[in-house]
């Protein structure tokens, strides 16, 4: 596997809305670049992605990786890699479905990707229907912790009369 750096990436800022577009095109399943985990913590924020349940690793220039409800990337936080989606061409914007990450966002937001498939409010996995999240590549974390929240809800059920 080639993992290519974050240089095939650059930021475009108008109006302050920061993209990360792609300098060259990828075909789907390739990678793009790695995701940075030398600055890992405990504790989200807006330049952070979720690696595991209690990890987020800060992200550099993948920050300005934006949400969209039909993403063009995944973020893969077993292997810490970001890979097309779908062919991706150069000059593209790059996104990704926040949720595949994020259990309970830090800052949640409305959603204006325009998608047939659009969430509306992006505030995590935690807070959307199975339904919703089926249709989207969910990192193992988010997958063990949607498990976990699904168990809890059957102990508190009642019992069958």
């Amino acid at each position: 596997m080639t993992v290519t750096t974050a240089t095939a990436l650059t930021i475009k800022t108008e109006n302050k809305f920061r993209t990360l577009v792609s300098r060259r095109a990828y075909l789907a399943g390739e990678t793009l670049c790695a995701i940075p985990s030398e600055n890992v913590t405990g504790k989200p924020n807006r330049f952070t992605v979720q690696i595991a349940r209690n990890l987020h690793t800060h992200v550099g220039k993948l920050a300005a990786l934006n949400h969209s409800c039909d993403p063009n990337v995944v973020l893969d936080t077993d292997d810490m890699r970001m890979i097309a989606r779908r062919d991706i061409a150069k000059g593209e914007e790059l996104s990704f479905f926040y949720p595949s990450t994020e259990w309970e966002m830090d800052a949640p937001f409305i959603c204006l990707c325009g998608s047939a498939n659009c969430i509306h409010v992006v505030a995590g996995a935690r807070f959307l229907p199975l339904s919703t999240l089926e249709r989207h590549y969910l990192n193992p974390h988010i997958r063990d912790l949607m498990i976990e929240l699904l168990n809890d809800t059957r102990k508190n059920l009642p019992a069958a009369q």
